[in-house]
């Protein structure tokens, strides 16, 4: 790795260089800029060279100046405006008057495998910029699509180097795989957290399943595909963009300080008829444990890239670095990127081309469960004692519920997760008579992930301590490979358009993991943990590994007569090995979309409405082959358990406890989607509004098993359900600009999503999960027929006992403890009382973007939120006794007769206090100020003189204002579609400021 970024750093010398030396040969080229049809001038036009990433912009009176190589061709953009190239051939003045254009009509979309003119496609087809990307400084591009698209939901992560969740559309899958299929350059993957967001040009997100179908059995929760920045012809540029700022804690949750926490734990003792813990409540304030461990983070990134070309080649190399502290201490991350990208026009009908990119992070991890033990660590602990030593929660005689320190967990943790991955691909395009296209593409994906843990002796206290050492190391490997021809038939002829691609795809994804322990292993430095130190008797080892291969052909035909009727089918054939040996080794995938460009109708011509008008309709099959690979084989049970002694000589017994489920197939999903698209004057607004609904068939859901045929599984999975998601979307964009040079745009989405399970074959057997970290034995969640998946489920609170002797007639329950609803009426309460109390899949998610620009400054403001969501606070809820109380619930906690109805006494760990009820699900709405950057362009002058193409600095603050009502860090929670929305031990999101420079050369 060393070898490769050693030579990238030489390569990019040598191209310094030789940009020095073209840059004595600029000519400065001033002119103005008119609108074509009235000749006023036109403010705010993007004026850049073509093949280089500089440029400048017009005034307020439309005149501009740009120093460039003689040779050079300018591009001058406007919104609302056919694009104008001039080539400057030594001019020194050129003044340009633009045509006013339909330009959202014209503007080119990527969808799979090839591109389509916006007003071509059939399907629901969003598509992010890269310079959109850019400006949310987000160390992921998934995470910077937060409220840009209507009906994609982001949930961020607060860890360092961790990844969002992304759905489209809803969930529709229980047990198989959740995340979309990324397609970058060709490449299929399941994450693209290796990739700098700096390095990417646009991102489509296939939302429908006509749009979805040609990638079939891996499209069924939707498809991004990512095109990263590739070179141009004409002189090399030289980019830099860095940023440096701090994260920091938002929306801390405030905890009961020593003398509030030792009065409640001394109100609990009463209840339960037990003598005081604290003689001496005047305990002062104690420990803030989240104030001991948390942290303000510094963070900062950097990106190097060089980019240019000729007439016969184009090349384009970029090099990132990331250091990203956590909120937390000790928790660090540190990311390593190069990008090399080429393309050769080898002669006139030949192309080639190659791009490959290296990643290189390591992460200092951070402590296993430290937010749940920083939220139920004693106040009255001290971090440390006066001899230096750690405080010890068991000489305050604190229990199960807070025998932590969680400096000492800070202290003794040690854990590292390094990753490697080096990916790309190579290709090969031929165009032959005049109509066709041959593609030829082979990709590859090489990557390895190690985490090392290792645990010293220690001994902080006797319930946190280690006699010995121990060296863990759990290693993955991954050697993915891709290969795809595809042949293209494009024509146009009089009102004819058709486009017709044929194809075949070959896939292999080969996964191996290692995973080894040994105790013992000596200390001296993090370079000599080796597990050959430790104890030969201790050493264990285990492995295992996955081996899956896909073959595909596939075709589409794209056709529209007088650009006013669209039509789109296709049509894919997946066949996957590990649904070999079943009679659906192989599924065929169809679509079908058509679209009515209204506007361009003869009765419409006259009409001053409507610039574009547009209704199309699509429908489609998608599959998800990520699905638990078939446990095909009848195990047989050998434990020690089963061992019988006669005449002294062990024999082991045999037993078979489970029972292997039917042979599990993928997932189909059918999806239909219409859609509405309308432009008004000019283009200047656009609207876009889809219904669609989407049902995945023969998804994979329980099946109880009877426990007197003596298996240890209560139940089976087996293809036995459909599940869907339906809903609206609707997102409208206004451009415009003003004569004084302020140009702007505004834009909004919402979607809506109803997610439902449907038919299940063996009935109404419920799936329950949400168990994590529960302490009173419970589970949490329950998804059933004709329910949302993932529903919170329990015991709905009506009040709290005021009296014993109104708890009397309840068995079990206290004076102060929740009084439960007796929902069937039978004088008792026990699980059949159970009832639905949340809904964790949001029903609405919504963003605001806008972006302003008046002569050199620039601000951009994004807003996002969800809505109609629900979380369950399982922080509050998880309790064996003794942990902290958050200062909300000491304020209003039951002390006495008349105290309160709502919140229960202190006692939360007793009875069925702690068990799932209304009072720990909360509502999940927030609304956010997603990212604000406010940034300063040079004057180009300025910057001419200082040998630079354009230099710009900006401010940069992210998630810096949250509004929401939930009384945790952030409803912003996440999790599997069974344990969505379950807020215990996850790490908080954070605010981040930035101080930004942007440097063309």
């Amino acid at each position: 790795m060393k070898r490769i970024f050693t030579r990238i750093s030489v390569l990019a010398v040598f191209l310094l260089l030789a940009i020095n030396v073209a840059f004595a040969q600029n000519i400065t080229v001033k002119g103005v800029v008119t609108d074509g049809g009235d000749k006023t001038p036109l403010p705010g036009v993007t004026i850049l060279i073509k093949g280089a990433q500089g440029g400048t912009q017009t005034d307020a009176n439309g005149n501009y100046s740009i120093s460039v190589p003689s040779t050079a061709t300018l591009v001058f953009n406007f919104v609302g405006y056919t694009a104008q190239e001039q080539a400057v051939a030594n001019r020194t003045t050129i003044n340009v008057a633009l045509a006013s254009s339909t330009q959202q009509l014209e503007q080119v979309v990527v969808v799979g495998y090839g591109t389509q003119r916006k007003i071509d496609v059939t399907g629901s087809v969003a598509t992010v910029k890269g310079e959109d990307i850019s400006k949310q400084i987000s160390t992921n591009p998934v995470g910077a699509l937060q409220g840009k698209v209507a009906g994609v939901s982001i949930t961020n992560t607060g860890t360092p180097g961790g990844s969002p969740t992304i759905t489209i559309r809803g969930s529709g899958t229980i047990y198989g795989k959740t995340v979309p299929l990324y397609v970058v350059d060709g490449v299929w993957y399941d994450d693209i957290n290796f990739l700098n967001p700096a390095d990417i040009a646009n991102i489509s997100i296939l939302k429908d399943a006509s749009a979805q179908s040609i990638y079939g059995i891996r499209a069924a929760n939707g498809v991004v595909l990512v095109t990263t920045n590739k070179g141009k012809r004409g002189d090399a540029v030289i980019n830099y963009n860095g940023t440096v700022g701090f994260q920091k804690v938002t929306n801390q949750v405030e905890m009961a300080n020593a003398s509030e926490y030792a009065t409640a734990v001394n109100e609990a003792y009463a209840l339960q008829s037990a003598q005081p813990l604290f003689a001496n409540t005047n305990l002062g304030e104690g420990t803030n444990w989240y104030d001991v461990a948390l942290r303000d983070a510094l963070i900062t990134n950097h990106q190097l890239s060089i980019s240019g070309g000729s007439e016969k080649s184009t090349y384009n190399l970029s090099l990132g670095y990331l250091d990203q502290d956590g909120i937390v201490k000790n928790n660090n991350y540190k990311r390593y990127t190069a990008r090399l990208s080429n393309d050769f026009q080898v002669f006139e009908p030949l192309k080639i081309g190659y791009n490959v990119t290296a990643t290189s992070s390591k992460s200092k991890d951070p402590a296993s469960g430290i937010f749940r033990a920083l939220y139920a660590a004693s106040p009255v602990v001290p971090v440390f004692n006066a001899d230096g030593s750690y405080g010890d929660p068991n000489a305050f005689n604190l229990g199960n519920g807070s025998n932590m320190n969680p400096q000492a967990t800070l202290d003794f943790f040690n854990q590292n997760t390094t990753r490697y991955k080096v990916t790309g691909n190579v290709f090969a395009e031929l165009k032959f008579l005049k109509n066709f296209t041959f593609r030829t593409s082979l990709g590859g994906d090489f990557g390895q992930q190690e985490v090392r843990g290792y645990v010293p002796v220690y001994k902080a206290s006797n319930t946190q301590q280690n006699t010995n050492s121990k060296l863990d190391i759990d290693r993955i490997e991954n050697r993915n490979w891709i290969i795809e021809n595809t042949l293209t038939y494009d024509r146009k002829w009089t009102d004819h358009n058709v486009t017709v691609l044929v194809g075949q795809t070959a896939q292999r994804n080969k996964m191996y993991e290692i995973n080894a322990d040994a105790l013992n292993v000596p200390y001296t430095s993090e370079g000599d943990l080796y597990l050959a130190l430790g104890d030969a008797a201790t050493r264990n080892i285990t492995d295992k590994g996955e081996i899956s291969t896909f073959a595909s052909y596939f075709a589409r035909i794209n056709y529209s007569y007088k650009n006013r009727y669209l039509l789109n089918a296709s049509i894919r054939r997946d066949g996957a090995s590990q649904f070999f040996g079943s009679d659906n080794l192989w599924g065929n995938f169809p679509s079908i979309g058509a679209g009515w460009v209204i506007t361009n109708e003869d009765f419409m011509k006259d009409q001053k409405i409507f610039s574009n008008l547009k209704l199309r309709g699509s429908w489609g099959k998608v599959g998800n082959a990520g699905v638990p690979f078939n446990p095909s084989t009848q195990t047989v049970d050998q434990s020690a358990g089963l061992i019988a002694f006669f005449g002294g000589l062990p024999y082991t017994g045999a037993s078979i406890r489970s029972i292997v489920p039917p042979f599990l197939l993928w997932e189909r999903s059918a999806g239909t989607d219409v859609g509405l698209e309308m432009g008004f004057l000019d283009n200047r607004l656009t609207v876009e509004a889809d219904y669609y609904n989407r049902k995945t068939e023969q998804a994979i859901f329980d099946i109880p098993v009877l426990g007197s045929i003596g298996t240890q599984n209560s139940s089976l999975i087996a293809n036995q359900a459909d599940i869907q998601n339906r809903g609206f979307e609707f997102s409208a964009t206004w451009a415009d600009k003003t004569e004084g040079g302020f140009s702007y745009s505004i834009s909004g989405n919402v979607g809506m999503n109803n997610n439902k399970v449907l038919n299940v074959t063996s009935g109404s057997n419920p799936i329950y999960r949400g168990g994590e970290g529960l302490t009173s034995g419970y589970l949490s969640t329950r998804t059933v027929n004709n329910r949302p998946i993932g529903e919170f489920f329990g015991y709905q609170v009506e009040g709290v006992f005021q009296s014993d002797a109104e708890a009397a007639a309840w068995p079990g329950f206290k004076r102060g403890d929740f009084k439960y609803a007796d929902t069937n009426g039978d004088g008792i309460i026990d699980l059949k009382d159970r009832v639905v109390l949340g809904n964790p899949n949001p029903k609405f998610t919504y963003g605001v973007n806008t972006n302003f620009a008046y002569k050199n400054f620039d601000l951009t403001l994004d807003i996002q939120g969800v809505a109609d969501v629900d979380v369950f606070n399982a922080n509050l809820s998880n309790r064996f006794g003794n942990e902290n109380y958050t200062k909300d619930f000491i304020t209003n906690r039951w002390t006495g007769p008349g105290t309160s109805n709502s919140y229960s006494s202190a006692s939360l760990a007793s009875g069925l206090n702690n068990a799932p009820n209304s009072f720990y699900v909360e509502k999940g709405d927030y609304i956010r100020l997603r990212n604000i950057q406010l940034g300063y362009t040079l004057p180009q002058a300025i910057s001419n003189k200082m040998k630079m193409q354009r230099l710009r600095v900006f401010l940069n603050a992210q998630n810096a204002i949250n509004i929401f009502g939930y009384k945790g860090f952030s409803p912003e929670v996440g999790g599997s579609p069974t344990n969505a929305g379950i807020d215990t031990n996850v790490y908080p999101l954070f605010a981040t400021y930035n101080f930004g420079l942007n440097v063309t050369f």
